[in-house]
This record gives C-alpha cells, sequence and structure tokens, in this order.
C-alpha cells in the first residue's frame, strides 16, 4: 500500500473524523497502515467491525491494523484481544496528529484509550477535500448530554460540544475552494450545537453564517437532526434559504408514546407530526427521512403498528430502519425483550412501508425537471438527496439539470437537458 487503507463503518461523522485520520497517518508516514474506523449503534455493528478486521488481516498479512471509533472507545479490551489487531486508539485520540507520530516512531501503547466523558472540546480540523467526491461532511458537534435509554453512543461520543462558528466557516471555504459543491453539517447530536460556546448560538445562526460568509457553496445539508431542539433560526432558514437543501432526516425512533416514553426521548408522536406539517408549511418541497428502531423492548402489537403509521402521518420518504439491538450497560438492555424473531419480523415489515413510501416519491417526480449533483459517472442526488441514473456522462462535482423519466423503486431516471 503507498497510503493507509481506511475502513469506514457507521455514520457520516465518521466519514469526516477518517478523512482527518488520512492526513494525520500519511503525514507520520504510516503508508503500510490499515484503520478501522468503528461503530457502535448496535451490536450488529460491532460484529460486523469484528468481521471486517478478521477479513482485513486475511487479505493483508504484514499490514499495520489499527482499530479506532465508538466500538473501540466503548470496548476497547474486547478489541485489544483479537490477536489480528495491532493498536487500539480512542476516539479522542484518533483526531491527533500526535497519535500517529507515536504510532510511526514505535514510541505508542497497545492501547490509547481515555475517558471520553472527560473531554470538553472538539478542534475545527481542517482538510483540503474529500478526494473526488462531490460532497463533505463538516463535523460541527460532537458528544451528546442526552441518555436514550436503548444508546450507547453518549459513552462513545462524551458530552456534547461544539465547533466555534469561525472554524467551521473556514473548514467550508476551503473546501469549496478545492471544487466541493456540497457540504453536509454533521455531528452527533448537531441540534444541540452551541450551547456550551460564548453567546450560546444555535443550529440555525450557524447555517445563517455558513451561507452568508461562503457565498459560493452551491448546496448545505444537514444529517440527522433531533426535531425537538430545531430553532426558530433554523425553520426560517428552511423557509428562506434556498442554498439550505429541503430535506431533513429526522431522529424520530419511534411513533407510539409509550415506547418514545421508555426510551426516554424527548418528543411525542404529535410533536412530530406537528414539525413535519410546519417544515412543510414553510418549504413546500422538502422530504423527511427518519431514523426507527423496530422491537423495542416491551414494544406490543399496537405500539409498533403506531410507529408504522407514523410513515404516513409524518409523510416520510427515507427510512432508516434497526432492529433493536441490546447494548450492554444501557437501561433498555434490563428491560423485557421483545422476541427476535418478532423484532426482525417488524423490522422487516417497516422497511416495506419504507419501501412504498421511497416508490411513492419517485413516481411523482416524473417529468420534473430537476438539479442534480454528480457523485459519479452516471449517478447524481437531488436537492431532495434522491439517487439520480443519468445515461449523459458528466464528471462528479458536475452540477446539471435533467428531466426525470422513470424510477426503478429506489432510483430516479433522468435525460440530462441541454
Amino acid at each position: 500500500m503507498s497510503e493507509p487503507l481506511i475502513i469506514t463503518l457507521g455514520c457520516r461523522l465518521n466519514a469526516y473524523e477518517s478523512e482527518v485520520m488520512r492526513k494525520n497517518a500519511a503525514d507520520a508516514g504510516l503508508s503500510d497502515a490499515i484503520i478501522v474506523n468503528t461503530c457502535a449503534v448496535t451490536g450488529e455493528a460491532v460484529r460486523q467491525a469484528k468481521q471486517t478486521i478478521r477479513k482485513l488481516r486475511r487479505e493483508h498479512a504484514d499490514a499495520r491494523i489499527i482499530v479506532t471509533g465508538c466500538a473501540a472507545q466503548v470496548e476497547p479490551e474486547r478489541f485489544a484481544d483479537l490477536p489480528e489487531v495491532d493498536h487500539v486508539i480512542g476516539n479522542a485520540e484518533k483526531v491527533k496528529a500526535e497519535t500517529f507520530l507515536g504510532l510511526s516512531t514505535g514510541t505508542s501503547e497497545r492501547v490509547q484509550v481515555d475517558d471520553i466523558m472527560s473531554v470538553r472540546e472538539t478542534a475545527g480540523h481542517l482538510i483540503e477535500g474529500f478526494g473526488s467526491r462531490a460532497r463533505a461532511y463538516v463535523q460541527v458537534q460532537n458528544g451528546c448530554d442526552h441518555r436514550c435509554t436503548f444508546c450507547i453512543i453518549p459513552f462513545g461520543r462524551g458530552p456534547s460540544r461544539s465547533v466555534p462558528a469561525g472554524e467551521v466557516v473556514a473548514q467550508i471555504r476551503r473546501l469549496v475552494e478545492h471544487g466541493c459543491r456540497e457540504v453536509v453539517l454533521t455531528g452527533v447530536d448537531i441540534t444541540a450545537y452551541g450551547a456550551d460556546l460564548p453567546g450560546t448560538p444555535t443550529l440555525g445562526t450557524l447555517v445563517r453564517q455558513i451561507l452568508k460568509h461562503v457565498p459560493q457553496l452551491q448546496r448545505l445539508r444537514l444529517s440527522s437532526i433531533d426535531q425537538v431542539e430545531a430553532d426558530e433560526d433554523l425553520m426560517r432558514a428552511m423557509a428562506e434559504e434556498e442554498r439550505l437543501m429541503p430535506h431533513l432526516h429526522l431522529s424520530m425512533q419511534a411513533g407510539d408514546d409509550m415506547v418514545l416514553k421508555r426510551m426516554k426521548r424527548r418528543h411525542s408522536r404529535a410533536d412530530a407530526v406537528r414539525f413535519c406539517e410546519d417544515v412543510r408549511r414553510l418549504r413546500p418541497d422538502v422530504v423527511f427521512g427518519a431514523d426507527l428502531i423496530a422491537g423495542f423492548p416491551t414494544e406490543t402489537d399496537e405500539m409498533f403498528a403506531n410507529s408504522l403509521s407514523v410513515v404516513d402521518a409524518c409523510g416520510l420518504t427515507y427510512l432508516h430502519v434497526f432492529p433493536y439491538s441490546a447494548r450492554k450497560g444501557t437501561p433498555a438492555a434490563r428491560m423485557p425483550q421483545v422476541a427476535r424473531a418478532l423484532v426482525k419480523e417488524r423490522a422487516a415489515r417497516l422497511r416495506e412501508e419504507g419501501a412504498r413510501a421511497l416508490s411513492r416519491f419517485l413516481a411523482a417526480q416524473a417529468g420534473a425537471e430537476v438539479e442534480v449533483l454528480m457523485e459519479r459517472d452516471g449517478l447524481g442526488r437531488t436537492r431532495q438527496f434522491a439517487e439520480v441514473c443519468v445515461a449523459a456522462a458528466n464528471p462528479p462535482g458536475s452540477l446539471v439539470r435533467a428531466r426525470i423519466d422513470g424510477h426503478d423503486g429506489r432510483r430516479l431516471s433522468g435525460e440530462v437537458m441541454a
């Protein structure tokens, strides 16, 4: 290998941090390294991480394998016990240049995982770009102060902390100067942005600052948001800022009030429905995605039916469905569990409902003229995040106009307009 190989599992924040690690590892001369950036959101994610590590060792017998990310932060001993692993580093350590310098000189301990709860700052890491990607992720926040009963992530990421607006703007300006057309603001709980900063700015004020001070940025998109924390400036930005994309992904998790209460979420079903109605009134072309968990402990058939029906009630288009997976150390793991077969069946039914919702949305696009940001040859995304296949060759990063002529249930197809 001529440069470090980065394997990114999990969220968009991991994708951003992988680019930071790529630069730091390359600068440290770790060309023989494979870095596995893990996810801990479910037990299945941890199982897949271990499987990936074993496969990498079989394929790269002489490489140095470094494991990091949320799973490594939460369960460092689990990965340190794997004979395939050379080093385990924590989430705070993985974004520090000195960590990789230590690995390159052989002065580092095999396991470097400090107490993530003691971390109080999140630095803005200036990176040049994301290779040939048209879209780049920019970290604006890290950590979470909430304690949802199913979630282990606060113990992998630590307390909520924000990147000052000036650093965010500088990062985005640099990405745009290097040809990036779309930026996605990412973090663990981005609607908590600013509570720890002087003057307590909000996510909405940050969005306004970015669009004001980087006028060349053509598309700004938000990663997953907690709708109950959406501030007035963010709602106004959705209504008024054309360059803020009409696509919101909601951390909804369930559509039943009792399940939401047992999850220790901060919204009700009615809150979620009202939020979607309010945003749609401000921005009629908005499209919503949502995370939904199937088979949460104590979930009855009636409770599940409420989650199933929230897809229509909120007008959701893109679903991320998670079969509930007990995570050791969380309160939900001690609650009465739903039978595994039933969890899988409910997840399948939610995915089917999501497929129908997506198909309806795609069918409604027939004949529309849309702006497409090309991601790779023949494939791009609309402003509403729908994938589009086009026959004409256009380089990644180019913006084209296309007329939609059909779909296959997953993607649109279109013809590039002259």
